[in-house]
């Protein structure tokens, strides 16, 4: 071996000696009290470390334990919690003059509690506008010119790694779980602005990030730190965040792509909002296709409340306005809004009707007609109402015969309506609550028939409970002898005046996807006829009640009819 080969032999064995020797040499563990002190000070928290070792080939102190006290106000256990911390140091300042320059900083797998007050502060609001609960350094430690000793915080490279975020309301048990959050800011500062990228998963897999600048810090009130970034978020489950009532079996998958900016406590949001397989009352089905939303909203984040500025609805080629207001209370979200729309292709909209409940017969279809529709929907985001009316012109059920559906009905026996059901005009008023939907005022408009009136309710189990009356548009048209003796009972009621116009009261039982057409063999339907016709009151009304009930009398003859 040469005497070259040898030297570098000897020398590179020197300096892997050092590298081995030098982390014992050097009193790492007593910048520990130095550490704990400054970022005590720059987050107005009690910080805390596990005994610090030297990394000379990865050019970092480590830590074990890293623990960062809540606010009082919300919780006496810690904010964030980690199983190791990990700070980047220049070593010659270190090995040399004792000197401790952070050049970056990671959190390895952190748990950070998130907890919000009633009236809408978050406990993370009053990170460094304290002063620090944390004791001064203890005399005789390690000094030295530290980024963390400034008024501002300055490091290269700020990382949580693997972390876990626990949300939820202080007060409640409700908490919601995000897992495998990373969070990048480079060139982080309190005063300046910065570039941070936040990445997490949601629950049952969903995913959210967020791009953009961060900063300065509001030292008053960290929440209120502006913003402008893009935001994404996918397959996140409506039922796992409590939007809608899980119990109820409601939900819906959303994807999101969404501009935010904050300034001042005023933040904006706008973008694109998708509903997939949405289902908002029990006993419904999920939408066959998606609902989008193309929205924007002002948020006030000191009052906690927001306007929902025109935005729109669309299903297909139906489009609907949007618009409204909400505001947080704690654990819960109120909203006020109102949907309108205006000649909406009735196939389009078909599609999202079985998400509030309502479920053409098994093998009809819409295949024509428009829809108008004004809604308003108030109430807790997790319990939504909805009330009010929706009106289907010149529409066509394909595929149900509504004749051959009555037939069960003496009276109606033999009225031809074809196999597809042309409706010239329906509208009715709708209340729609997560337990189910129920209708009222119900008014149709049938060529083949005449008119239909009622009013009912859908159950969570899809059962219908409809109480109706058939207004024929001409007497006995199309019937059966039965008709021909209805035509004479219901010419008495009337006096003697021409039976056009001629009511028959019956039920609609079954389920959305299978309705059964049956008598109402007891004159349930009077009272509907006298509330949504005004017949209470009027000469033929007075008749009816003179004959004893002829309704009664209708049944009687209806199930005479039905005996062999």
């Amino acid at each position: 071996m040469s005497r070259t080969i040898r030297k570098i032999a000897v020398a590179a064995g020197i300096l892997l000696l050092l590298l081995l020797i030098l982390p014992f040499l050097i009193p790492v563990n007593s910048y520990r009290p130095l550490i704990e002190s400054q970022a005590s000070a720059a987050l107005g928290r009690s910080v805390r470390i596990g005994d610090l070792s030297l990394s000379i080939l990865r050019g970092s102190l480590s830590a074990e334990n890293l623990s960062i006290a809540d606010d009082p106000r919300f919780s006496t256990s810690p904010f964030l919690t980690a199983k190791s911390l990990r700070v980047g140091v220049e070593l010659v300042p270190l090995i040399f003059s004792r000197t401790l320059k952070v050049t970056g900083i990671t959190i390895d797998d952190p748990q950070v509690t998130l907890l919000r007050a009633p009236a809408g502060e978050w406990n993370y609001s009053s990170l460094g506008n304290t002063s620090p609960e944390a004791d001064p350094a203890p005399a005789g430690a390690q000094s030295g010119s530290s980024s963390l000793i400034q008024g501002d915080v300055s490091v290269k490279h700020l990382e949580l790694d693997n972390g876990k975020i626990i949300a939820g309301s202080l007060g409640s048990n409700k908490r919601n779980s995000y897992d495998n959050v990373d969070v990048v800011a480079i060139d982080f500062s309190l005063n300046s602005r910065f570039p941070v990228t936040v990445s997490a998963s949601l629950p049952r897999g969903g995913e959210l990030r967020l791009d953009g600048l961060a900063g300065p810090v509001d030292r008053n009130n960290a929440a209120l730190t502006p913003v402008d970034a893009k935001l994404h978020i996918s397959s996140l489950d409506l039922a796992a965040t409590d939007f809608l009532d899980p119990s109820l079996g409601l939900g819906g998958i959303v994807g999101m792509d969404s501009t935010v900016t904050s300034r001042n406590g005023q933040a904006a949001t706008k973008g694109t909002l998708t509903i997939s397989n949405a289902l908002l009352v029990a006993g419904g089905a999920p939408a066959t296709a998606p609902v989008i939303v193309a929205f924007s909203t002002s948020y006030d984040q000191r009052g906690n409340s927001g306007v929902i500025n025109p935005s729109t609805v669309k299903v297909g080629n139906a489009t609907a306005r949007l618009r409204g207001t909400y505001i947080s209370r704690g654990d819960s979200t109120n909203v006020d809004l109102s949907v309108a729309g205006n000649e909406m292709p009735a196939h389009d909209v078909e599609q999202f009707l079985p998400a509030i409940g309502v479920r053409l017969p098994e093998g009809a279809v819409l295949t024509s007609g428009t829809l108008n529709a004004d809604l308003t929907i108030k109430g807790p985001t997790h319990r939504l109402v909805t009330n009010g009316t929706l009106a289907l012109f010149n529409g066509n059920l394909a595929g149900f015969n509504l004749g051959a559906r009555m037939s069960a009905i003496g009276a109606l026996a033999g009225i031809d309506t074809g196999s597809d059901l042309l409706i010239e005009r329906l509208i009715t008023n709708l209340h729609i609550a997560p337990d189910g939907l129920r209708v009222d005022n119900f008014h149709a408009l049938v060529p083949a028939l005449g008119s239909l009136i009622g009013a009912g309710t859908v159950d969570a189990r899809s059962d219908l409970d409809f109480k109706m009356i058939a207004k024929l548009k001409t007497p006995g048209a199309g019937t059966t002898s039965t008709a021909g003796i209805l035509g004479d009972i219901l010419s008495q009621v009337t006096g003697g005046r021409s039976a056009a116009g001629t009511t028959i009261p019956f039920l609609i039982k079954g389920t959305t996807s299978n309705p059964r057409f049956l008598p109402d063999v007891e004159g349930l339907a009077l009272e509907i006829l006298r509330s949504q016709t005004g017949a209470a009151g009027t000469p033929a009304a007075a008749s009816q009640e003179q004959a004893g009930n002829p309704w009664s009398a209708l049944g009687d003859l209806l199930q005479q009819k039905k005996k062999p």
